[in-house]
């Protein structure tokens, strides 16, 4: 594995989240730290986070062949042991169903049951702490890191798509009332689907605050960015009705000099009314005219 970056407010809690995104514990992992973190002006103003690089320590991956190498079902049977001894504990019933795939030295894990709530718990604290025992017991017999990935009812894919579409909403509120809107408090994966959904938004962008496990995604305006002008109401909008119409009559002076002064008196609408019949009348009487000269 490369080497990742990782930041937090200090070089602990960056160190946290490459643990908890990578799923593995410290002594698996070697990491670098690239920029310690700064308080700013008086603790204040420009402030930098801490920035570490973390890899995965160097294990010689063993090939896996048709001959005989059962590592990677020994592993699944590792992890479908242990999650059965766990759950039966916890008096459910549930299938277990766990596969490994190669090229990505992972595994995944999906639970089938009644009652699966139970297994999710809040906002999937509960499936991420049995994901997290699951891949201490497996990688303890691995000779390279294996990923676990645990799932049930597609809660994972489902929390992703609920997660998109919520920072999609929050962005156009902020777009709308040209407010910061803070989240509720995530844990990092949670918070880096955020993050990814609107990093390619051109209005706004978003940051982490708070310490750990009450961090939570805020969203703001880009600095300098312009919106679009929002509209005000029926200001700027044309008339209703027929505008040619109404430039015939576009002044009381011009439609007196065409019908007389005695319709100096007439409301607007009947003005309207009262053109509309003398043009009528007047393109009757030229056509009965033309009608004669053809006779």
């Amino acid at each position: 594995m490369d080497s990742k970056e990782f930041t937090g407010k200090n070089v602990e809690e960056a160190l946290q989240s490459a643990l908890t995104e990578l799923n593995v514990t410290i002594d698996q992992i070697e990491y670098e730290v690239l920029e310690k973190e700064s308080g700013g002006f008086l603790g204040l103003l420009g402030g930098k986070p801490a920035k570490i690089a973390v890899k995965l320590k160097e294990a010689e991956k063993e090939q896996i062949k048709e001959t005989g190498n059962n590592n990677d079902k020994d592993l699944c049977q590792i992890a479908t042991t242990f999650l059965n001894e766990i759950l039966t504990a916890m008096g459910l019933d549930t299938e277990i169903k766990a596969e490994f795939t190669e090229n990505k030295d992972e595994i995944d894990i999906d639970l089938s049951g009644s009652d699966m709530g139970v297994l999710i718990g809040k906002r999937g604290a509960t499936l991420d702490s049995l994901q997290y025992l699951v891949s201490l017991v497996v990688n303890k017999e691995s000779d390279s890191y294996i990923k676990i990935k645990l799932d049930t009812e597609n809660y994972r894919e489902r929390r992703k798509e609920t997660l998109e579409n919520l920072a999609k909403n929050i962005a156009s509120k902020v777009k709308k009332t040209r407010r910061n809107v803070s989240l509720e408090p995530m844990n990092p994966y949670e918070r880096r689907i955020i993050h990814s959904c609107l990093q390619s938004d051109s209005y706004v962008e978003t940051h982490s605050e708070g310490e750990e496990p009450f961090r939570k995604v805020v969203v703001t305006l880009k600095k300098g960015v312009q919106l679009p002008e929002r509209r005000q109401g029926f200001k700027g909008r044309k008339p209703y009705g027929n505008n040619n119409r109404n430039k015939k009559i576009s002044s009381s002076r011009e439609f007196h000099k065409k019908y007389g002064a005695d319709t100096k008196d007439y409301s607007t609408d009947y003005k309207k009314d009262y053109a509309e019949y003398l043009e009528s009348k007047a393109a009757a009487k030229a056509a009965a005219e033309k009608k004669e000269e053809n006779m």
